[in-house]
């Protein structure tokens, strides 16, 4: 009886042992991991060889997880790709990237040369400040009979070499005959897409034919390369003015018109690249000009103009209105940036003759830029302009 019951009772008690229940229950669970795999792979296998991009693989057993933490009631998904299906996805991917990719780069490209041109304008601002004179480089005495063509037509180089390059880092300075070896390019692409030169003008009468007009000095142009790589060359007048030079005369409607010419302001004006002699060589792009005006408390402007004019004609307030109602990004030029723009038409190619300014002389007047002639004077607002906005 008492083995009977002994043994009875071990029985019983090697059936409830927690132990035993947990090993069988760790075993079984494994099986059925292991029978999850293995049907996972006989299945993946299957896909691949029949071709079937995408396979539900149904598995009912749920009394454990596998070691991806699923449980094997879950369903799976067993995919595979053909070779076709590859090539074809990667086909899309390229056209999409040669669709996208000029655009990107374009971005890219337009927004390095907007911040090295901004950075160029304040060296140059900075530059200028420091000058003592802007004028009377490479003149000669009234006296002086021999070489005095010569000495004019070196007054460029002198101003580089004798003036600008004390006050700003200049790695190379070219004379007329070695522009290139500054990086100075012959060809440029005017700001509508047509050509403004084939070979760089050798003056400013020739850059611009209506410097002719006024008896300005305008020796030949002269280069140099800016510690920052950029290629600049420079058109300079010796004797220019910080004095007006015109004519005033009434109108029929009674308005005074106040004519002066904007052909003396001009003390310097540089042609940059900012890339030296890499392209696109186009204005608005690597390409853009610096003008300084007058000889005393000069101003220095890069204006970067739209690319036309807007339509129609405008008084001075709407002008005004119709720059930033444009884009945002734009305005309407003050009377330097009109000059500035006047003095390099032949990268501007401007459509229009007389161009509205944001410079007020009075509530009623304000200033107007000719582009024909090089005039320009103080109408009031009220009558008609064209306008030309340029990017902030």
């Amino acid at each position: 009886m008492q083995g009977g019951g002994g043994s009875g009772s071990t029985g019983k008690s090697r059936a409830l042992d927690p132990n035993v229940i947990l090993n069988s229950e760790r075993t079984e669970a494994q099986s059925e991991n292991y029978a999850f795999r293995g049907a996972v792979l006989r299945e993946s296998s299957k896909t691949v060889s029949a071709s079937v991009p995408c396979r539900k693989l149904p598995v009912t057993l749920d009394r454990s997880r596998n070691k991806f933490g699923m449980t094997l009631k879950e369903m799976t998904l067993v995919c595979g790709f053909t070779m076709a299906e590859i090539l074809l996805s990667l086909t899309i991917i390229g056209v999409v990237a040669a669709i996208t990719l000029p655009s990107l780069t374009g971005n890219i490209n337009e927004r390095t040369w907007n911040t090295q041109r901004k950075a160029l304008y304040a060296r140059f601002s900075q530059a200028i400040a420091l000058m003592p004179a802007l004028n009377g480089y490479g003149t000669l005495t009234e006296d002086s009979s021999s070489g005095a063509s010569d000495a004019v037509d070196t007054a460029a180089e002198t101003f580089v070499t004798s003036g600008l390059s004390k006050v700003m880092k200049i790695n190379n300075i070219c004379d007329n005959e070695h522009l290139e070896d500054c990086g100075i390019v012959s060809k440029v692409i005017a700001l509508d897409g047509t050509v403004a030169y084939s070979s760089l003008p050798e003056n400013m009468n020739v850059y611009n034919d209506t410097f002719n007009y006024v008896a300005v000095l305008t020796p030949v142009v002269a280069g140099f390369e800016t510690a920052n790589g950029e290629s600049v060359a420079v058109y300079y007048n010796p004797k220019c003015s910080a004095e007006r030079i015109g004519t005033q005369k009434s109108l029929e409607s009674g308005e005074i018109w106040h004519a002066y010419f904007a052909q003396p302001y001009l003390c310097a004006n540089f042609v940059y690249d900012l890339n030296g002699n890499k392209g696109p060589n186009t204005m608005g792009k690597d390409i853009g000009f610096i003008s300084v005006l007058y000889s005393v408390d000069s101003k220095v402007v890069a204006p970067m103009p739209l690319s036309k004019d807007l339509d129609g004609l405008f008084t001075q307030p709407d002008a005004v209105k119709a720059c930033t109602a444009y884009d945002a990004d734009y305005r309407l030029p003050n009377i330097e940036e009109l000059y500035s723009i006047y003095y390099n038409k032949i990268l501007v190619k401007p459509t229009g003759n007389d161009h509205w300014s944001a410079t007020i002389e009075t509530s009623n007047n304000a200033w107007i830029a000719g582009f024909l002639f090089g005039y320009s004077g103080i109408y009031e607002r009220s009558r008609g302009g064209n306008v030309r906005c340029v990017k902030r």
